[in-house]
């Protein structure tokens, strides 16, 4: 019986950078570390921590500023995670395959939050406003303060793809894709719990 030989090609990995603007407000809200601490607090508690829990008096302030996504140098980012999924989740758009964007599509890092390490793509253009949220659990009603940049922000992403996978012109397109029809951040247009509000869209302005 004649052998087989399996030949593995060497990764083919290549970058392109993409600088984009965006067309509507981006809206952050990043899981505070007040909250995870409480929700720490409460799981070591155990059984007595429902019969015990008061109800404090929210600083909107504090809220305010524990959902932004700060790096360690200070600067504020959008989660590179985010970029990632959108790309995937716009392979959906032109039939290809997820599984396989999983594994061919990366978003280099300008640096992690100073907090849980997220990795970020840094907002090089636009400030955070205050601003607050409707938000409905279950049969209340909260308010939840949330930064947000209005339209005009940008970020340069580095996208890092699988040279056998996709073309340069592929990576600007599903980019340019995920600008205008999925979205990044609170309110995309592919939110998973709703057709959200037309937040976090953006268009890619390279030359």
């Amino acid at each position: 019986m004649a052998k087989k030989h399996l030949t593995i090609p060497a990764p083919n990995f290549k970058t392109a950078e993409f600088k984009i603007r965006g067309t509507a407000p981006y809206v952050q809200n990043k899981f505070s570390q007040k909250a995870r601490e409480a929700l720490k607090a409460q799981q070591e508690a155990g059984s007595t921590a429902r019969s015990k829990r008061k109800r404090e008096a929210k600083n909107f302030q504090e809220s305010y500023e524990q959902a932004l996504h700060k790096s360690e140098d200070g600067w504020y980012g959008i989660p590179a995670p985010a970029f990632r999924n959108a790309m995937v989740s716009a392979c959906r758009t032109v039939g290809f395959k997820m599984t396989i964007a999983k594994l061919s599509v990366f978003i280099e890092a300008d640096g992690y939050d100073e907090d849980e390490a997220t990795p970020l793509v840094k907002i090089i253009k636009g400030d955070p406003e205050y601003f607050e949220s409707l938000v409905r659990i279950q049969r209340t009603i909260d308010i939840h303060p949330r930064p947000k940049w209005q339209p005009g922000w940008e970020a340069m992403v580095r996208v890092k793809f699988d040279g056998d996978q996709f073309t340069y012109e592929d990576v600007a397109n599903l980019l340019m894709r995920v600008g205008m029809q999925v979205g990044i951040g609170e309110g995309r247009p592919d939110s998973k719990t709703s057709t959200g509000m037309g937040w976090g869209t953006f268009e890619v302005i390279n030359d």
